[in-house]
């Protein structure tokens, strides 16, 4: 974006005068976190745990994501010449490399996601056509590459004008959540919910703990997009809206998640829950309200996910932009077209989701298992956002005048630092592993960014960090190789 479009306000913070305003930062938010994730969610939760599990799970998760969001909304106060959020803030506190690595990882995570978008979209079609199967079909397939480049090309035309749309599709998506929250409030039994509170009835799920670890697992995706607004931070017309649409956001989406898992398990017993095919609302309302609740919930779902396919396809597009701005990516990636979207950035997605939804014709078990895999790649970007919060505190930079503040930005820092961390472990390492696979070819594009600004490739430490990428690489392929690890 030109120097041109922006000014500055009465408080010296840059003003853009054609940015994207507070409502069209929350609906980037709300857009990208709620996608068909939640249509998934009694089943989901259900098949991992029991009511009283969810209920501390979800206690859990919302302190930890709290505090996430508010470290967003603190970088983007206290740091706004830091553009591109997860990958600026890595870069900011950890380096070149690291910088790179955040893009790189959140970029994969981002188009795989749009993948498996495209697939449950044209699976869900599928109740009213056949002939899409499963959403990985030929015909789906075929369909959903049309949708696509339907959205590149509505993109191609201009962000501003795209969030627009999406604001519209968040709204629309919302709707029928509301509905069905409100059909479950009044057909909700208390002795349903409470029955096998601690699902001991079910010994497969193991104990309490085992059971809220392995629930937590799935917040994870369902949360993915809560970074949004900070992704745009350059596109805003008011700085300190990106911080406020990273909170109202989080709020907006972890209401409406809890409401929809809980109310779920007082409609349906875990077991009944866990036996549903996804997405698991329609099954819900179908026992609650017959074929019209199906009907509902899949042009929801419908909704939803077309906004959630616009919200990723441009974070997908801006995280490269930005990276390639600082000189993080190869130059041909900054190249912005007449509308001042990132042209040759979006360009490269978009093959990747294409190419990918054509390996779902004939893989569909290795696109499953890649899906968590790239939900596990978010995890570090978020991590290193997390540590960058604390490190600013522990150094009091930008906290010169209220020591007050800076006491309790350290503690939400530390607080997401070791929730980002105890996820990283429940991920459990084979996924570390497996992304590593992913991480060390993608040094190529570093090395040709760092050329083209005549500058070294690594630092000392730096290389330090590729070589621990490299040899988690091999060592990883080594258990592909010998069947130690598995896709």
């Amino acid at each position: 974006m030109s120097d041109a479009t922006h000014g500055f306000d009465a408080a010296g913070e840059r003003k853009s005068t054609s940015g994207l305003g507070l409502g069209a930062l929350v609906a980037l938010v709300v857009g990208s976190m709620i996608g068909g994730g939640i249509f998934s969610l009694p089943q989901n939760m259900a098949a991992s745990a029991g009511a009283g599990a969810v209920l501390i799970g979800w206690i859990i998760t919302a302190f930890g994501m709290l505090a996430l969001a508010l470290v967003f909304q603190t970088l983007a106060n206290r740091k706004p010449d830091l553009d591109g959020g997860v990958y600026a803030y890595a870069k900011a506190g950890f380096g070149n490399y690291m910088g790179f690595a955040s893009a790189w990882g959140y970029w994969i995570c981002a188009w795989l996601g749009n993948v498996g978008y495209y697939v449950l979209l044209f699976s869900t079609l599928g109740y009213f056509f056949p002939i899409f199967g499963e959403g990985n079909t030929l015909p789906a397939i075929a369909c959903a590459s049309v949708l696509l480049w339907s959205v590149h090309f509505l993109v191609l035309r201009g962000i501003k004008e795209a969030s627009f749309i999406n604001q519209f599709t968040t709204v629309a998506k919302i709707v029928p959540l509301l509905l069905f929250i409100l059909i479950c409030l009044l057909a909700f039994r208390v002795e349903i919910f409470s029955a096998d509170f601690w699902a001991r009835g079910n010994p497969a799920l193991g104990g309490v703990m085992d059971q809220v670890r392995n629930m937590m697992l799935v917040t994870v995706w369902v949360f993915v997009g809560i970074e949004g607004a900070t992704v745009f931070s350059a596109r805003a017309a008011e700085r300190k809206n990106v911080g406020k649409a990273t909170v109202i956001g989080f709020f907006t989406v972890l209401l409406v998640l809890v409401l929809v898992n809980v109310l779920s398990l007082g409609i349906m017993t875990q077991r009944q829950l866990a036996a549903l095919k996804n997405p698991s609302m329609a099954g819900v309302l179908q026992h609650v309200i017959g074929h019209w609740g199906v009907v509902l919930v899949s042009v929801g779902l419908a909704i939803s996910l077309a906004g959630a396919l616009l919200s990723w396809v441009m974070l997908c597009a801006e995280i490269l932009f930005s990276a390639a701005r600082d000189r993080m990516m190869p130059a041909f990636l900054r190249k912005e077209n007449a509308h001042q979207v990132p042209a040759n950035a979006l360009w490269l997605t978009n093959v990747m989701v294409q190419g990918f939804l054509l390996i779902t014709l004939f893989s569909k078990g290795t696109y499953l298992s890649l899906i968590y895999l790239a939900t596990s790649m978010i995890l570090v970007p978020y991590f290193w956002s997390a540590t960058y919060a604390l490190l600013l505190a522990i150094r009091g930079e930008t906290y010169e005048r209220s020591a007050r503040e800076r006491r309790r930005d350290a503690i939400i820092a530390a607080i997401s630092v070791l929730y980002a961390a105890w996820l990283l472990y429940a991920g459990g390492v084979k996924y570390l592993l497996l992304s590593s696979l992913l991480y060390a070819p993608s040094v190529v594009l570093f090395a040709k960014a760092r050329r083209e600004a005549g500058q070294p490739v690594f630092s000392r430490i730096e290389k330090g960090a590729f070589a621990a990428v490299l040899v988690a690489a091999v060592a990883a392929g080594y258990g592909l190789y010998r069947g130690l690890l598995t896709l």
